[in-house]
């Protein structure tokens, strides 16, 4: 009887990429799913970014705080001002960020020879990639969203297309695309991070045979994901939402323009922890909110390949 050991059993091969219609697809049902639960802690979050100081006797001390003021002072429809416009942008936004993702590795494991899995600075390369490719796609849509949670405005816009008129005629077509390169700079680094850190964790983590044991490993991953992509990208945030909502008109200078300035302005005038105002709120959004993302985004795609491919 031979006693040589049985041959290993062939690993699985990797699965193609989805058609790039089910990619988008996939990613805009992920989209819509995490803001339609997360969306309240992106108004917290834009207060916070908009408070100069402490804010005076109006101000926001804390999130239980901010969400006390808004729902007691505005109503609780307040929490959900602005979300017209993230609708209308979430599900092109999402779906161009894994669909692009998963475009841009294709493009670089053709470009650089990758054979097998791909290197980790080729990870994040493609998440850069891919945040730059959203920025141009949302810059628009995140400067009306601003200017509706603010509440300073609380009076002057009266519906998302009253807030759309009215940048328009006041401050002309091209005021759609102010704060782009801070845009950019945002949607950069939290995908480059996102997706970086989610390939890290994947890989790390032990394997489930189970359903529920795949799924929880997918959203640990991707609130990890989440979490670090928004502690890099926070400064470049703040930076954004104060340049999209300053005002603009003759004889008005701006005090932000490009990016970098502004963030010296910033840790100048305010210290360096104004960076990262609204961290709290945008962490527990996006943290949780990327281990969604990333859960949903599997289970459509997987879907998908059972239902229609």
């Amino acid at each position: 009887m031979s006693s040589a050991a049985p041959a290993a059993a062939p690993k699985p091969a990797a699965q193609a990429p989805l058609p790039f219609h089910w990619q988008l697809f996939a990613g805009a049902v992920a989209g819509v799913t995490e803001l339609g639960i997360m969306y309240p802690l992106d108004v917290v979050k834009t207060r916070f970014q908009l408070q100069v100081g402490t804010g005076g006797a109006d101000g926001y001390t804390s999130i239980a705080d901010c969400f006390r003021k808004i729902i007691k002072n505005e109503g609780f429809g307040r929490l959900y001002r602005g979300i017209l416009p993230p609708i209308f942008v979430e599900a092109p936004k999402r779906a161009t960020k894994f669909a692009a993702n998963e475009q841009y590795t294709a493009l670089y494991r053709k470009l650089f020879n990758v054979q097998g899995k791909m290197p980790q600075h080729l990870v994040t390369l493609t998440g850069v990639s891919a945040g730059c490719t959203e920025a141009f796609l949302v810059v628009s849509f995140e400067l009306v969203k601003i200017r509706l949670q603010d509440k300073a405005s609380a009076g002057k816009y009266k519906s998302t297309w009253d807030c759309v008129a009215k940048i328009m005629r006041e401050e002309g077509p091209l005021a759609f695309f102010k704060g782009l390169e801070a845009t950019i700079w945002r949607h950069a680094t939290w995908n480059g991070g996102y997706f970086s850190v989610i390939n890290v964790i994947d890989g790390a983590l032990p394997e489930q045979d189970t359903y529920w044991g795949k799924l929880g490993n997918k959203f640990i991953s991707g609130t990890f994901g989440g979490t670090v992509g928004t502690m890099v990208n926070t400064p470049f945030d703040v930076v954004k939402t104060r340049i999209q909502n300053q005002p603009t008109g003759p004889g008005i200078v701006p005090k932000y323009n490009w990016t970098l300035p502004a963030l010296s302005t910033i840790a100048r005038e305010e210290g360096a922890a104004a960076l990262y105002k609204g961290f709290t709120p945008k962490v527990l959004r996006l943290g949780p909110g990327g281990g969604i993302l990333y859960v949903v985004y599997d289970q459509v795609t997987a879907f998908i390949r059972k239902n229609f491919l």
